[in-house]
């Protein structure tokens, strides 16, 4: 078995505590609500599916190594459907585990120091971060250390998991807020003052069906506050937060109810609380210890096509290290993206890129907020022996970020709220576009995509330039499956911006809706105007227009199904344990 060259987040007595609770559980001692609240808390939600858990495992910040992908593997094939589905949290889940078999889930990921306790629930959950602070060159300097500091101070937090809501935290490394902190909870932007560290800090943002755009707290504290900051928010919220109305506990309701100076006053009367009582340092973990592979030679499929489209389309450059652990020869390094399809990742991808980032990177990879995978430093010289060794495990795909690579929550797959299959609409999407040569090259390639099964925005549909979420319209008596669009959302440095609703789309209309949509751009751009740009100006009525018969033709008859089912659509929401 491998041994994690990470730092632990597990604790074997959370094991120890889940396995009584459900004991007594089955034995009637405590009754389903609270045996629901309590497992939620500890990461294991039910499914559309009667008698079967999803559990998903917090990465935090993304970063995990070969032991822990090991483990994800192992707990993939023996106990679910032989792949993990990486989140738009950077969490990774596993669905149709049967309860029985949850414990023995918990302890070999624990092997691995990786947990589930409260990566669910109303807790404060994983903790986010750009996947490129580390290397990236437009950050002044490494969020990571910081992201890592904030989830041990929360992990286990006595009012961590007695929450009203759910509370979502995100460190991004630079003002172009890559890892969107704008629609988080607590958002911490860094940013370098005098030569002192520290962060742009925002709280109250969200999306679901009442998106809002966070309010700035600080519009710069030290690094060094960054424990008291976070202790005051979380206080704030677990005293002032709705525990009658679970559709309206978000934090982002008590800053509509106090208003923002309201909102700022409240922080303010916590935060000197919490000064006063100066318990809520930071402590700094003891930095990685990992170190960049020497270059792996290889002359297999170097200098062929596939080898340089994939080059082009998947490895960026890194930053410049410092201190004098650095590698002499630093500027040889770059960091490659490996593009996953839908989020999903089989055990032996899993297995193979693990050992990839141990003979080829630092030991570990990042998951990403859109649902893929970083592999940091990496030598030049290995890129084509990296390409042949992700190419084995059919993981050299092209395409990454671009208008193929479709954002999709778990929809009706899996998820009691979805009205629709979002998973299904989106690979018909990237197919639709594959099939007409679209969506790769070209600056209509830059459009950004992301899909919800319903209004909360799991998908993240709110902050794309081409957002969807499902629902159902009634034509005649006949329930049909459709996709609500939202035009020219985004997280920038202004701040988060919602898509406009414009118009309802029949779900299996929706991919032709999009190759119009990129051919609307093309011919009505402005020079240099990106599709970001030209999706937020461009006027819903002319969106109609361009759409033409695709939202103003009835439904055919083989268009009442939802996309990828034969039989009739049919709206089945039960009691949702996932909702964003």
């Amino acid at each position: 078995m491998t041994t994690s060259t990470l730092p632990r987040f597990s604790d074997p007595s959370d094991i120890d505590e889940f396995v009584a609770k459900l004991d007594a559980f089955e034995r009637g001692a405590i009754g389903p609500d609270e045996f629901r609240a309590f497992r939620l808390v500890r990461g294991v939600y039910g499914q559309r599916q009667e008698g079967t858990q999803m559990v998903r495992v917090k990465i935090p910040f993304g970063r995990i190594d070969e032991a822990g992908l090991s483990a994800l593997a192992d707990a993939a094939d023996r106990w679910s459907r032989g792949f993990g589905h990486v989140t738009t949290r950077q969490n990774v889940q596993f669905h149709f585990v049967d309860m029985a078999n949850v414990e023995t889930l918990m302890r070999r990921i624990d092997e691995a120091g990786l947990t589930t306790r409260e990566a669910c629930g109303n807790s404060v959950r994983a903790v986010t971060a750009c996947e490129l602070a580390e290397v990236c060159a437009t950050a002044p300097f490494d969020v990571s250390p910081y992201a890592e500091a904030i989830t041990r101070h929360f992990l286990r937090h006595p009012l961590a998991a007695s929450l009203p809501r759910k509370f979502k935290i995100a460190f991004s490394g630079c003002a172009n807020d890559c890892a969107k902190a704008a629609i988080h909870d607590l958002g911490f932007v860094a940013e370098i003052r005098e030569g002192v560290k520290g962060f742009r800090v925002v709280a109250g943002g969200g999306l679901s069906s009442s998106p809002r755009n966070a309010l700035v707290l600080h519009e710069w504290a030290a690094a060094s506050e960054l424990g008291r900051v976070g202790e005051a928010v979380v206080r704030l919220f677990h005293r002032l937060g709705n525990r009658e109305n679970r559709a309206r506990a978000r934090l982002k309701y008590v800053l509509k109810k106090l208003g923002d100076d309201g909102f700022r006053a409240a922080y303010a009367e916590v935060r000197a609380e919490v000064d006063a009582e100066a318990a809520s340092e930071l402590v700094l973990p003891i930095p990685f210890a990992g170190k960049p592979a020497a270059p792996v030679l290889t002359e297999d499929g170097k200098r062929t096509p596939e080898y340089l489209a994939w080059r082009a389309s998947s490895v960026v450059a890194q930053k410049r290290a410092s201190g004098a652990d650095a590698p002499s020869d630093e500027d040889e390094y770059v960091a490659v993206y490996v593009r996953l399809l839908l989020g999903d990742i089989t055990s032996a991808q899993m297995r193979a890129l693990g050992r990839i980032a141990n003979e080829i990177g630092d030991g570990t990879v990042r998951l990403t907020i859109d649902q893929n995978i970083l592999l940091p430093w990496v030598h030049k010289r290995s890129l084509p022996a990296l390409f042949a060794r992700l190419s084995a495990v059919d993981l050299a795909r092209l395409d990454l970020h671009t208008a193929r690579d479709v954002t999709s929550c778990q929809g009706a797959d899996t998820c009691n709220l979805a009205v629709t299959s979002s998973r299904a609409v989106a690979k018909a999407i990237t197919e639709k576009l594959e099939a007409e040569g679209l969506g790769a090259h070209g600056e209509s390639a830059k459009t950004l995509i992301k899909i919800s099964g319903c209004p909360n925005s799991c998908g993240q549909h709110h902050i794309a330039d081409l957002g969807f979420h499902g629902g159902a319209k009634t034509v005649g008596e006949t329930a049909v499956p459709v996709y609500q669009l939202h035009l020219g959302g985004g997280v920038d440095a202004r701040g988060a911006r919602f898509g406009r609703q414009v118009v309802k789309i029949v779900a299996r209309r929706v991919p032709d809706a999009v190759v119009r949509l990129l051919a609307l751009y093309d011919a009505e751009h402005t020079p240099d105007e990106t599709p970001a740009a030209f999706f937020e100006r461009v006027d819903g009525k002319r969106v109609i227009a361009a759409l033409g018969e695709i939202v103003t033709a009835p439904p055919r008859a083989d268009e009442i199904a939802d996309v990828g089912e034969s039989a009739g659509f049919l709206v089945q929401t039960g009691a949702g344990e996932c909702a964003a």
